[in-house]
């Protein structure tokens, strides 16, 4: 990661749009025609290349990190979001639209194996701590959370949330999944070992996105529909805070050194920067129509498992 200037990448939804920010000067330094929308912007596995998600486009537009500029589509069906599996060998591509996840060769993009997911809207996930399992929510139908086991791309188990499940994360000592469920305001919290529920907290209305913080002891909790933060512990699986910040917080990610929360703001064609000591608005962008996975970057850790930047 060398030399890579920090920047920030907004896909702008409904304008096909990508906004690049400077971190260090805090401005819009270049703006270009993406692919039909572009959903989430997702590092690499090898961190060399960030790929603009082009959902209605089917395709991926590769950027170089160390110029921030595009390069030449790739071929690659209803690619709402993109994940990676932990040894690097698969790329998932949450076809969302499809109602499945293609995993496929990250290098030439051909298919290893398409999966159907049996409920409709597959689009987030995370990965157990031994990198062998998937764990993958469905937003449309119930929110479903599917155990997908790597080796053989195949479902081994599937709880039924209720509401609308979003964005997963694994607990940092691996024993627990918690899940963003839009539908219910809250987090879910599943033992993946027998899949089921054993834990609710409310949050706020249209709990959507969920950051850790750098130490892992805590986990920023964008309410899309509240305009909210919620600071959710670890340790006792309360929240501690919310941070009333208005708009309509989204997806995104925490900086290197932990001090800032990027969010997009996804119906108010805006980008948040939030200071995680205080929870103070520190400033909003003005960007294009309907900004979502917007991807900080470079970042700490060996290896990129996709979403807008799950690292380890």
């Amino acid at each position: 990661m060398a030399g890579v200037p920090a920047r920030v990448y907004v896909p702008n939804s409904q304008s096909n749009t990508i906004d690049v920010i400077d971190v260090a000067t805090l401005q819009i330094v270049d703006h270009w025609k993406s692919g039909d929308l572009p959903q989430h912007v997702v590092p690499s596995w090898d961190l060399k290349t960030l790929y603009v998600n082009n959902n209605r486009g089917n395709s991926l537009t590769p950027i170089n990190p160390m110029t921030g500029k595009p390069g030449a589509d790739i071929p690659v069906r209803d690619p709402y979001n993109l994940y990676f599996t932990p040894d690097g060998t698969k790329a998932a591509v949450m076809a969302e639209r499809d109602e499945k996840i293609d995993f496929r060769n990250p290098t030439d993009w051909s298919l290893i194996k398409s999966l159907p997911i049996p409920h409709r809207g597959v689009n987030h996930a995370d990965f157990s701590a031994d990198g062998l399992t998937m764990f993958a929510s469905t937003e449309f139908d119930g929110g479903w959370l599917v155990r997908i086991d790597l080796a053989t791309m195949a479902i081994t188990g599937e709880v039924d949330l209720g509401g609308a499940a979003v964005d997963v994360k694994l607990a940092p000592d691996g024993k627990l999944v918690y899940v963003a469920n839009q539908g219910r305001g809250g987090v879910s919290i599943v033992n993946p070992a027998t899949m089921t529920e054993v834990g609710f907290v409310v949050s706020g209305k249209g709990t959507h996105g969920m950051y850790p913080s750098r130490d892992g002891k805590k986990m920023y909790v964008s309410n899309r529909l509240a305009g909210t933060i919620s600071v959710f512990d670890f340790a006792t699986n309360t929240i501690d805070k919310t941070w009333n910040i208005g708009g309509s917080p989204d997806m995104g990610g925490v900086s290197p050194d932990g001090s800032q929360l990027w969010l997009s703001g996804r119906y108010n064609s805006a980008v948040y920067v939030i200071n995680t000591t205080t929870g103070a608005l520190i400033k909003t962008f003005q960007v294009g129509s309907g900004p979502h996975g917007i991807c900080f970057f470079p970042q700490p850790g060996r290896y990129s498992m996709g979403h807008t930047g799950n690292y380890r």
